[in-house]
This record gives C-alpha cells, sequence and structure tokens, in this order.
C-alpha cells in the first residue's frame, strides 16, 4: 500500500512558469519581481495594505515583535495550544511568555482566561507588550471578545495565523484582526514556497520598516553601514514564484480541505467517543487538519493505539500539539488556565489526534483512512 500522509506539499503545475521567469532574469535573491508580485497579491486577498515575505512564519512573529519595541524583561501573553515556533520569538529577544489556555468552542485562546491574566498584570504593574493569539489547524479564535480585552488595556495584538491563510471571522480574513498578522508556507502549510513566511499589516510604514530588518538593517548608505540588529529573513524570488502560483489555487484547496474534514465527519462522528474540533458559529475554517478527539474509556483506543495502528497501515496520523506551559523548555513559566482547574488545552491534547489533510488526498486514500479506523474501533469496543 502507498504511504498515506499527514499534509504533504501540493504543487498546482503552474509554478515553473514563475521559477523559469526569476531563473532567466537571474533574480534568484531575496528581491526580484515574484517577491513584489506575492506581497501585493497576498495583501490584495487579506485586503490588508502591505505585506512582507519572508524566510519562515517564525520570522514574521520575531519581526511584528521587534516592531512592538519588545526588550529584555518585558512579558508577552501567548497561547499554549500551538507549536513552539509561536514562542520561541518571545525568548529571542530576551522577553517573558506567560501561556494562556484554549476554550472548548474553538480550541484557541480562552477569553476568561487572558482576563484573568491581564488583571493580575495590572495588579503587578507590568502590563504584555504585545498578545500573540494562534488560529489553531484553520479554527479562528473568539476575536471579539479578545480584542475586547486587548483594547481595554491598549495592548496589540499579533496574529499567529500561519495554519488559517484564508480562514474568516464574520467574513473577515484571519491574520487582519491585530496590530500584525503572520502566515506560513512550508510544506506542509495549505499553500507552500517550500518555507517561507508572511508579515502582514495596515501599518504600511511598519511593514518598510519590516523589510529593512529583514535585510540585515543595512543603512541607505553608499557603504555598507548599521545601525541597528537586522535579520536575514528575506524570501527568495524562486520561492516568491512558488507562492505566487500556489495562491492562485488558495480558495480550492480551501474548498478540498473542507470536503476532507466533512467526510471524516460524515463517516467517523457516529462512533461513541469520537468528537471533531468544533466551527464556531460566523466563522469558515480552511481546516488546514482534520482533527478528532477520541475518549480512550468509551473506544478503548488511546491516542498512541490509533496513530500506531494506522502506521502498520502505511498512513500517516499525529497527536496534537503539546501545550506549550508544558514543554520542558517553559518549565516554571506562568500560565493561565481556562478556569479554576479546567485545563482545556491539556484535555485535548491527551485526546486529539490529526488525520491525513493533505489536498493532493483521494477519496479512495480517505476511505482507507476511515476504514482503517471503523476497523479498528469496532475491534477493541
Amino acid at each position: 500500500m502507498s504511504k498515506i500522509y499527514l499534509s504533504p506539499p501540493h504543487l498546482t503545475g503552474k509554478e515553473n512558469t514563475y521559477i523559469q521567469e526569476a531563473i532567466e532574469k537571474n533574480w534568484i535573491a531575496p528581491l526580484g519581481h515574484n517577491v513584489d508580485g506575492f506581497e501585493e497579491e497576498i495583501a490584495k486577498y487579506t485586503g490588508v495594505s502591505g505585506a512582507a515575505a519572508v524566510n519562515s512564519g517564525t520570522a514574521a512573529i520575531h519581526l511584528a515583535l521587534s516592531l512592538l519595541n519588545v526588550k529584555a524583561g518585558d512579558i508577552v501573553f501567548c497561547s499554549t495550544f500551538t507549536f513552539v515556533a509561536s514562542a520561541n520569538p518571545i525568548l529571542y529577544l530576551g522577553a517573558e511568555p506567560v501561556f494562556i489556555d484554549s476554550e472548548p468552542d474553538t480550541w484557541n485562546m480562552s477569553p476568561s482566561a487572558l482576563v484573568r491574566a491581564f488583571q493580575q498584570a495590572e495588579r503587578e504593574g507590568i502590563l504584555p507588550k504585545a498578545v500573540i493569539v494562534v488560529h489553531l489547524y484553520g479554527q479562528m479564535a473568539k476575536m471579539d471578545e479578545i480584542l475586547e480585552i486587548c483594547n481595554q488595556y491598549n495592548v496589540p495584538i499579533i496574529e499567529d495565523a500561519a495554519e488559517s491563510l484564508g480562514s474568516t471571522y464574520k467574513g473577515k480574513q484571519s491574520g487582519t484582526f491585530g496590530k500584525y498578522g503572520t502566515f506560513s508556507f512550508n510544506g506542509n502549510k495549505i499553500i507552500t514556497t517550500s518555507g517561507g513566511g508572511m508579515l502582514i499589516s495596515d501599518d504600511v510604514t511598519a511593514i518598510e520598516k519590516a523589510r529593512f530588518l529583514a535585510s540585515q538593517a543595512r543603512d541607505p548608505a553608499r557603504h555598507y553601514q548599521h545601525s541597528e540588529v537586522g535579520y536575514n529573513y528575506r524570501l527568495s524570488n524562486i520561492l516568491a514564484g512558488m507562492g505566487r502560483a500556489q495562491l492562485q489555487e488558495l480558495d480550492e484547496k480551501i474548498r478540498l480541505k473542507r470536503s476532507i474534514f466533512s467526510r471524516y465527519k460524515d463517516e467517523l462522528s457516529f462512533i461513541p467517543g469520537i468528537q471533531f474540533m468544533p466551527d464556531l458559529e460566523y466563522t469558515i475554517s480552511n481546516r488546514w487538519l482534520s482533527v478528532m478527539t477520541v475518549n480512550e474509556k468509551a473506544t478503548g483506543l488511546s491516542i498512541s493505539d490509533m496513530i500506531m495502528a494506522l502506521e502498520k497501515e502505511n498512513i500517516e496520523a499525529r497527536a496534537v500539539w503539546k501545550p506549550l506551559h508544558l514543554q520542558p523548555l517553559f518549565k516554571g513559566k506562568r500560565y493561565y488556565s481556562h478556569q479554576e482547574e479546567i485545563n482545556v488545552s491539556e484535555a485535548i491534547f491527551t485526546s486529539g489526534i490529526c488525520l491525513p489533510s493533505g489536498t493532493a488526498l483521494t477519496i479512495e486514500e480517505q476511505y482507507r483512512v476511515i476504514n482503517s479506523i471503523k476497523n479498528l474501533v469496532k475491534v477493541r469496543v
């Protein structure tokens, strides 16, 4: 049986046109028509004023924090239920992450936990310099509530929309609610440039500054002169060409991702103990990954059991992200649970599993996954 991967790259066939143009024009450095075009097209798609193409989503978050003047000793609130790249840039700048739990309706940042974190910070006289809100697996967070809280304290939001390009909240694009939005174009994302990212904002001056910082902060002088710390973060013109081709197919990829999620849900949600990541009213998730939870008592299966059994069928599945407040790297960092003695992210971590969700996944392949799970549960229950 052929291997079914979790979320492999899916090229459109149009990438070569842009890549070949870059090669023919000898623009293979982090400059050129493709970089400019990709930035303009992402800005247009999301409806913002400016975008800066960089070499990773992590770099985009680092730049956003730098633009907000986050420094050593500052604190930054961050979603705990996410990949480590959401919080590592806080450490790059010597700042202190404070982790906020999820809530059950979206699995994203809990407004009630966020309020308690702000109240405690206000009592201690040290408000955060920023709040990093993650839109997990393509599902948007409760942005109305989160914006209201952050605006009350006049603290800017950075949206880590690495997984949610094309998702919407009340008709507005993911990444456009905060001061800055960040995207990832890693090989497993809904569109890919192999490796890459984007910083977006309505603050065009800030986006220009981001490009400056991402290009080693070289001063406008005839010689090489540098007055502040910069980074080597710009995206190459060749990879930007891949992104331009991929972006043309984004809406179709979202349709396919949502169709894959719906098929899993229709076929498996009747099984006692299996539930799927919820849909928040007035949002449309790109369903980057199809994720479900498995109640071990009801099914007789642990997540490890299911992952290993699928592995034997040559099917790749993965556990959900381990909450950052449980990671050894962040041991001892402050954390606010959803409610007293209710840790939503921890509960999902012990029961969540990501299923194959690539846009090249055929219906036949998906039914291989579905039937494998049905057979596994039938044997155990």
